[in-house]
């Protein structure tokens, strides 16, 4: 169910995106030769007018056809040359380019309006501590082998007390979970919710997951419920799209500066398709304002990643055109394919290498 539900997402954002460059393309009057959802062979498509709308099998994306997209004789010189994006004006081509981004920011923006609107399950550790309604310490994540993960303790669960030979807090905060563990000369008890069931686990600190102190290595967030009636939300909303694009930004900035330098350590970190997918899955379990929440964030994240000046990406292309407007004159349209080819050979293994470190987390 959780990959069903994954490819209907992914389905859903690649056809957001597709729409933003095929409303704009329209409504320049750029002929858009298809618009497809998935990659061939073809399952179902009908033409109208002039574009052919496809369902295809493959579900790992799609893409729209713009008519002089990748230059060639017809679309340059040909009869309908003049509809071409190659020949339109350079911010017509512009806009076009970046429409999918925009629809990205507005889709996600959108989500998170509706989930502020219903109760968005968020952390509340730095903002919203004061509207946050049922705020608890929820487990982040676990490190394999820990003492927390050999007592069964599981990303998502919602600690309710904590205590020690020393000690005992009942609705604790992150810091008091810490404070409980470091002080313990021994076990400490940790009572527990997982969806509707309450459990509670000894487990036994260890020096060395964490320097200076004890650990039982766990990494936990203060999350809450946080609601605003409908006018609020969408300006909640657009804050918080705003606040999560920049720290996307930043961390990929990071990351192309570690690649750069030869840091290859970041890429363990990010998640392809698989990772993704077992996202998902948890962000399903916690209630569909965390599940919008989480869709909308994988949004800004591709509008983020498109904007990256990259062959292939929407920022690659958007760069070509710059490059172009600067020495005022085009760039051969066969470079301009081979450079948009290799670009695309690129990210596709750069994907192959992502979900082996995906598989490989899993798996451990």
């Amino acid at each position: 169910m959780t990959v069903i539900l994954f490819l209907v997402i992914l389905a859903v954002l690649v056809f957001v995106h597709e729409l933003g460059h095929f409303m704009a393309a329209k409504y320049f009057g750029i002929g858009v030769d298809e618009f497809a959802i998935g990659f061939p062979p073809t399952i179902y498509s009908v033409t109208r007018g002039e574009t052919k709308y496809s369902l295809n099998l493959i579900p790992f994306g799609g893409y729209v056809r713009i008519f002089g997209e990748n230059p060639d004789y017809a679309s340059m010189t040909g009869a309908d040359s003049a509809r071409s994006l190659v020949n339109a004006a350079k911010w017509k081509q512009i806009v076009v380019l970046l429409a999918g981004i925009f629809m990205n920011i507005v889709f996600a923006w959108l989500l998170i309006s509706v989930s502020f609107n219903i109760g968005l399950v968020t952390s509340v550790q730095d903002q919203y501590k004061d509207q946050a309604k049922n705020v608890s310490v929820i487990v982040l994540s676990v490190e394999k082998n820990s003492p927390a993960d050999k007592a069964g303790i599981q990303a998502n669960d919602d600690i309710l007390n904590i205590r020690s030979d020393k000690a005992e807090v009942s609705d604790p905060g992150t810091s008091d979970v810490q404070n409980v563990i470091a002080g313990s000369n021994g076990a400490v008890n940790i009572e527990y919710k997982r969806g509707s069931t309450v459990n509670t686990v000894s487990v036994i600190p260890t020096s060395g997951l964490v320097s200076g102190r004890k650990a039982i290595g766990i990494s936990m967030g203060l999350v809450g419920t946080v609601q605003f009636p409908f006018p609020r939300s969408l300006w909640e909303s657009a804050k918080l799209t705003w606040l999560e694009a920049k720290n996307i930004a930043v961390g990929l900035c990071a990351f192309i500066a570690g690649a750069i330098h030869g840091d290859g350590s970041a890429l363990a970190e990010i998640a392809g398709p698989v990772g993704i997918a077992s996202m998902v899955g948890q962000a399903e379990s916690i209630g569909i304002s965390y599940l919008f929440g989480f869709i909308a964030l994988i949004s800004i994240n591709l509008a983020v990643l498109n904007l990256v000046p990259f062959p292939a990406f929407d920022g690659g292309r958007v760069f070509i055109l710059a490059v172009e407007a600067a020495v005022r004159r085009k760039i051969k349209p066969s470079v301009v394919n081979w450079i948009n080819l290799i670009g695309f050979g690129l990210i596709i293994l750069l994907m192959l290498v992502i979900t082996y470190h995906d598989i490989a987390r899993l798996v451990q």
